[in-house]
């Protein structure tokens, strides 16, 4: 008997260690290290819906870091909250040859809070763990297990985890207690992976091996985009307290408005009162929405809690209004509640933010949609947006943060989505008008005027905040090709209402010109070069997507040294592309001994095939040569 258990003993450490020796980086298939910064070993999520309000699911990551810019892969981290308990988290590194180095138990975590320690979020917090590696490659392996009583935010699942990151194995399953606890999934994208998929009663399981990384490319589409991924929701689901029977969007919004919202909006009467005295004599009810704005925008402050980490549900706005700060959620539920006291609707909107539109899925209601909360404000036929977290944002103004995608707007009779404004092609304008004198010794002064809206006013109008020293910096930064720029001076004009920043600034240049014997050359476009010429690839395989367009238009008068006169001029230009159109025209006045220049570039949202990405980079790449080719003057014998 005790032969036999030494030898059972000895067989279960050679089954451990040859598990471990799998973690070898040397028994890597070279197709998966191809391209890649990091090889997933294995991604498995298994979740277990025991109940409408009882759900458990483990997870297990094993990856293989190759080189720095792996790391982001192997960064262990699971958020938690009163609702949501870790039963269960460790972690092992392994070195190359998939030898244990380190292992991590859960008091080796770090327990902080995911709002930075305002006490406002105590609930919200997150174990995580930040390996310093000491050489490449390496292997984590991190496990963890969560029991929680929200089932109405389900697990998501992406098959590749980013871009030149390759998987081994990804294995997706989900079990549920009865047929009425089974989850509605849509399927993106599977058709061109190798993924498997199995049903039967009570079970669901999604399984892909061997799938290399996506090399990113310039100007494609968002990664969500084009990778096999799951979303998953349940239609009868428990979140924070409520019950929800959700089948669609309006359904949706219904439920959050009188479940997550109800009772939120309360205020004080004394800060009601201050409320109405603020529009007191305001018949309008954008102006009043405007003064409100204004005033939530002067007396309170942001923090940061992403939507899917503080929950979905605001706090409410009388603490608010006694702190004095709170998140997107909190911030936009005080400004509602607000305008309720001086009798103008708004209402409460969930929205994907960020740089890439992003739109709600029409035929998937669900939770998980959606980062940030803004409000929309119904005046006349139209919405007006605003970004309750900006306190320098002009009202009805969101920028390329939310503008131009499908958000959810949560009324009383229900949700219903709807696209927020976009600022697109020609409304993304920016006028650049210049007077300078090119001189003797190949210096440049003059003064620029640069007026600026949609998209373009939101790069630019924050420059008013700024410091001498960083709008110094901006210029030089801004007009890099000019060498030993000088700024003598500034003046800006935000024009809140009608949205339009205007630059007035008077600067110099040493040597811009350059000098051969009696010639002088120089490039006429000296504050509006567009030298962008985009990667080029030989065998492209992602679609070219332009986001959102925009429109240049330069007028530029240029005056010549006395005693100099015009010998070569560039030739005029015009294209004329599916992507956008460019024009440059450049005259001579021999009276005044002047250069008049032209130039209009406008870049027109699309989406292309991965074909015509070639066509793209020879239209960009004649625009650069346009914007950098030179005049030439000569000395006259006057």
């Amino acid at each position: 008997m005790r032969l036999l258990l030494l030898l059972t003993s000895f067989f279960l450490v050679c089954i451990v260690s040859a598990q471990k020796s799998n973690y070898q980086a040397l028994l890597l298939d070279k197709t998966l290290v191809e391209n890649a910064n990091a090889v997933v070993r294995l991604d498995e999520m298994k979740i277990h819906v025991e109940a409408r309000n009882r759900m458990v699911y483990t997870v297990k990551q094993v990856v293989t870091v190759l080189n720095k810019m792996g790391n982001r892969y192997a960064n262990p981290r699971v958020f938690y909250d009163s609702d949501k308990k870790i039963k269960h988290i460790e972690a092992y590194v392994y070195d190359k040859m998939g030898k244990e180095i380190e292992h991590l138990k859960k008091r080796d975590f770090r327990d902080v809070s995911a709002a930075d320690g305002i006490s406002l979020y105590i609930d919200d917090r997150l174990l995580a763990y930040s390996y310093t590696p000491i050489q490449y490659p390496y292997t984590m392996e991190f496990s963890y297990e969560v029991e929680t009583i929200d089932t109405g935010v389900f697990p998501a699942w992406y098959f590749l985890s980013g871009y030149l990151a390759s998987v081994e194995k990804s294995h997706y399953e989900i079990t549920y207690a009865s047929s009425d606890l089974k989850p509605v999934i849509k399927e993106y994208n599977l058709d061109d992976f190798p993924i498997e998929k199995e049903e039967r009663n009570g079970r669901i399981v999604y399984t892909a091996q061997h799938l290399p990384s996506v090399k990113s490319e310039a100007h494609s589409p968002d990664y969500s985009s084009l990778v096999p991924k799951l979303l998953v929701r349940l239609e009868h689901f428990h979140y924070k307290g409520f019950d929800g029977d959700v089948d669609d969007w309006n359904q949706l919004g219904k439920w959050v408005n009188n479940s997550l919202l109800k009772g939120r909006t309360e205020l004080s009467e004394a800060t009601r009162t201050m409320a109405r005295n603020l529009v007191s004599g305001i018949e309008d009810d954008l102006e009043k929405a405007k003064v409100i704005y204004e005033y939530v925008q002067d007396n309170t402050r942001y923090i940061s809690v992403q939507i899917g980490i503080g929950g979905f549900r605001p706090i409410s706005a009388i603490e608010v209004d006694r702190v004095k700060y709170g998140d997107c959620k909190g911030l936009s539920n005080y400004t509602k509640a607000l305008l309720e006291a001086v009798g103008v609707d708004s209402y409460y909107t969930v929205v994907e933010a960020g740089p890439r539109k992003v739109d709600f899925e029409e035929d998937f209601a669900d939770l998980r949609q959606g980062n940030h909360v803004i409000l929309a404000i119904p005046y006349g036929d139209k919405y007006y947006w605003i970004d309750c977290t900006s306190q320098i944002h002009p009202f009805g103004f969101v920028g390329d943060f939310t503008d131009d995608r499908k958000v959810l707007v949560v009324k009383p009779e229900g949700g219903e989505l709807v696209s927020t404004v976009a600022y697109n092609n020609e409304q993304n304008h920016q006028l650049t008008k210049a007077k300078f004198n090119v001189l003797k010794d190949g210096a440049i002064s003059g003064k620029v005027v640069i007026a600026t809206e949609g998209v373009q006013y939101d790069n630019r109008f924050t420059l008013e905040e700024k410091s001498k020293d960083k709008i110094g910096k901006h210029y030089k930064d801004y007009w890099s090709e000019v060498n030993n720029l000088n700024l003598h001076s500034y003046k800006f004009d935000n024009n809140r209402e009608e949205i339009r920043f205007t630059e007035e600034v008077e600067v110099s240049a040493k040597n811009y010109a350059s000098i051969s014997g009696e010639r002088i050359l120089f490039a006429p476009n000296a504050f509006n070069k567009n030298s962008y010429v985009p990667q080029r690839y030989r065998n492209r395989k992602l679609p070219l997507e332009i986001q959102r367009g925009f429109l240049d238009e330069d007028v530029f008068e240029i005056a010549m040294p006395n005693g100099y006169a015009v010998e070569a001029l560039p030739e005029d230009v015009k294209l004329e592309t599916p992507f956008g159109t460019y024009t440059m025209e450049l005259n001579y006045n021999s009276e005044t001994n002047t250069l008049n220049y032209k130039r209009s570039f406008f870049l027109k949202k699309g989406t292309h095939p991965k074909e015509e990405y070639a066509n793209y980079r020879n239209f960009r790449k004649k625009i650069a040569s346009a914007d950098n080719a030179q005049a030439v003057i000569v000395k006259t014998n006057l």
